[in-house]
């Protein structure tokens, strides 16, 4: 199944994983700055995050692929099975290893943050695994795929931003502090704007496909008014915690992120085809991993 790598490289979309560890790295940044800081946690964190992440992308590309959402008219990169290149039954095969892997990992993350002496927590983070599990592959797989009833920013929201920022900082201290709430915040409404920004591409091709995500519901002059407003927010909630918690002036380092947002923010307003939507999701991606790591280190340096 996996003799010609190079279709299922492209069907993992690397390019989306750095947005997907941004919640851990802060997770584990915070929790360095108040001393509870493991290095293998963090290391299991983020593989386990990544293959959630490839499970999602993989998940998609089934569901969007035999449902026919993928087609001629999307723009952005071709997926595999839209291609051809792998068939929906491999895909399938490869979803099934994808969750195996997940399981493996979640245990081994529970066995390191935990022990045998939390096993109340290690539950409770088994059953968010599984939750997860269930959210990246049911965005699109299935007759009742909430990505298509409008329902993936909310997920995105409390996946990429609550449970990541939240979660990962739990793993290190045992309890909840907050301290997390507001930096968790601030990524969650980033990554909903880079999924916002994703089906503002694809709105039309969507509508088509009855695909009813929230840009579709919106229209494209109220999903392009949230988009901004998503930034935004994020940006001012951003600047309220740093103020909030203000120890030294490398608190503020983040705010030389600041500066492509406000690009990217000049850059929507005038946006009107597909490809000037297509066109930022890549700069929003990298600008929001580039303030979780600052955001993190400014708080350790």
């Amino acid at each position: 199944m996996f003799k010609n790598l190079k279709p299922w490289l492209s069907a993992f979309r690397l390019r989306t994983l750095p947005l997907s560890i941004s919640g851990i790295i802060i997770g584990s940044c915070f929790a360095h700055y108040n001393g509870a800081f493991d290095g293998m946690v963090m290391f299991l964190a983020l593989l386990l995050t990544t293959a959630l992440q490839v499970l999602s992308n993989l998940a998609n590309d089934y569901g969007d692929g035999v449902k026919g959402t993928d087609n001629d008219t999307r723009v952005g990169p071709q997926r595999a099975i839209q291609s051809g290149a792998i068939t929906p039954n491999q895909m399938l095969e490869g979803i099934k290893i994808n969750v195996l892997i997940v399981v493996v990992l979640t245990m081994l993350l529970i066995f390191a943050a935990f022990g045998n002496k939390y096993f109340l927590y290690g539950l409770l983070f088994f059953v968010l695994s599984g939750l997860s599990i269930y959210a990246a592959i049911n965005y699109t797989v299935g007759s009742s795929a909430y990505g298509y009833k409008g329902w993936g920013d909310v997920f995105v929201f409390l996946f990429f931003g609550m449970l990541s920022g939240v979660g990962s900082y739990f793993l290190y201290t045992k309890h909840l502090d907050h301290l997390i709430i507001l930096p968790s915040v601030t990524l969650g409404l980033l990554s909903v704007g880079v999924l916002n920004l994703n089906n503002m591409r694809d709105i039309d091709s969507d509508a088509g496909s009855n695909k009813r995500t929230l840009a579709v519901k919106l229209g494209k002059r109220n999903a392009k008014i949230y988009h901004l407003t998503l930034i935004i927010s994020a940006m001012i909630i951003a600047v309220i915690f740093a103020l909030l918690y203000f120890t030294s002036f490398w608190n503020l380092i983040f705010l030389v992120t600041f500066v492509p947002l406000i690009i990217h923010i000049k850059n929507i307003s005038k946006a009107v085809t597909a490809n000037d939507f297509d066109s930022q999701l890549k700069v929003l991606a990298l600008t929001t991993f580039a303030l979780s790591v600052l955001l993190g280190l400014g708080y350790i340096l």
